[in-house]
């Protein structure tokens, strides 16, 4: 019996059955960026590694159009040290995009995971004031959007600085300790000096819950009565099977297309499991995977039901091989919230994202 689970297994997670073989031509020929091309551009989140692989390369350059820095931009990465940037990662990447005609979202200026803790201190290990930090996060933007102005067309300049808790508004982090709302307007207006053309985006997750909502429209509403330069919002995208339904996105695309801003999915995976309770049972896997699929197919439906509030959908990592949500927020647990299964073929996903009228 262990022989044939495991061949089913292998099935499920995405290899063509004889009924799916007929459709495996044609993803050799069109992509995803071309089936979206009358609609908005289709990206992806990458390292400099997914690059050298010879194999994601191809998909990635089959499958998209533009790319997002998963980690190689973020301030801990790219600025270490007050005296030193590490450009490496971040160059690979870009020089990769520019070679072939990609576009490229810059992930992110601002947030309070992965920021280097020498950007809040002294020398004598205290908080700097408000002053000076708002000094070092201007030259870090400043320095950084420089660096790539003309190669990257969008920023996300603050990203998730809206509490998870209903009873506040921000996020109680270092940097709204030291410098309360301000270091939010300030980012964006030192992002827009840095770069007038570039689209500045504020990113968060959690977005299409009613009660975050309000409170991610309120500080935007504020930002835009303000004249704070920010120009869209990103949806992040980690969904699951379940959530979220059609009608909370359409209202979350409404709700933030109301303020005149532009709105883009910008971290998408839709988990198989709905809470962190599942557990990765090879028995359930063919039934995760249909409801996957069929959620896949109803979010991008909006999509394409609201394409003139939508400028792009990036995909949060290439295939199932490897992804964020591996080992979290359960560890010892795999996930498969992407298109692609672990041998980089289109999983029954794709063909729903793909197949429309």
């Amino acid at each position: 019996m262990a022989k044939y689970k495991f061949i089913i297994v292998i099935t499920a997670l995405g290899l063509f059955t004889a009924a799916g073989s007929a459709m495996a031509q044609s993803v050799t020929e069109k992509g995803l960026k071309d089936y979206y091309k009358d609609y908005f551009p289709i990206g992806v989140a990458v390292s400099p590694g997914a690059l050298k692989d010879s194999a994601e390369q191809r998909l990635i350059l089959q499958q998209f159009n533009s790319l997002t820095p998963e980690n190689a931009m973020k301030m801990g990465p790219i600025h270490p040290q007050e005296n030193r940037y590490n450009w490496k990662d971040a160059d690979a990447i870009v020089d990769f995009a520019q070679a072939h005609h990609l576009r490229v979202r810059g992930h992110n200026l601002c947030w309070h995971t992965q920021t280097p803790d020498w950007i809040f201190r002294d020398k004598d290990d205290k908080l700097v004031s408000k002053e000076i930090l708002l000094q070092r996060l201007k030259d870090h933007i400043h320095t950084v959007v420089n660096r790539y102005k003309g190669k990257i067309y969008a920023w996300d300049v603050v990203n998730e600085a809206v509490s998870d808790n209903n009873d506040q508004l921000l996020r109680n982090s270092l940097w709204y300790q030291i410098c309360g709302e301000d270091f939010i307007f300030k980012a964006f207006q030192y992002a827009h000096e840095a770069d007038p053309k570039a689209v500045l985006f504020y990113n968060d997750y959690g977005t299409e819950q009613p009660a975050k909502r309000e409170r991610i429209y309120q500080l935007l509403k504020k930002m835009v009565g303000a004249g704070i330069p920010v120009n869209a919002v990103g949806l992040q995208g980690h969904w699951s099977v379940n959530d979220p339904s059609q009608e909370n996105l359409i209202t979350t695309i409404k709700r933030f297309a109301s303020l005149g801003l532009k709105v883009q999915i910008t971290e998408l995976d839709i988990s198989v499991y709905q809470n962190d309770k599942d557990i990765d049972d090879s028995d359930l896997i063919t039934e995760r995977l249909q409801k996957q699929a069929e959620q896949y197919a109803k979010v991008f439906k909006v999509f394409r039901d609201y394409k003139q509030y939508i400028t792009g959908v990036t995909f949060w990592n290439v295939s199932d091989r490897h992804t964020w949500l591996d080992n979290f927020p359960v560890r010892g647990r795999k996930n498969y919230p992407l298109l692609f299964d672990q041998n980089l073929q289109p999983k029954k996903a794709y063909w729903g994202v793909v197949n429309f009228k």
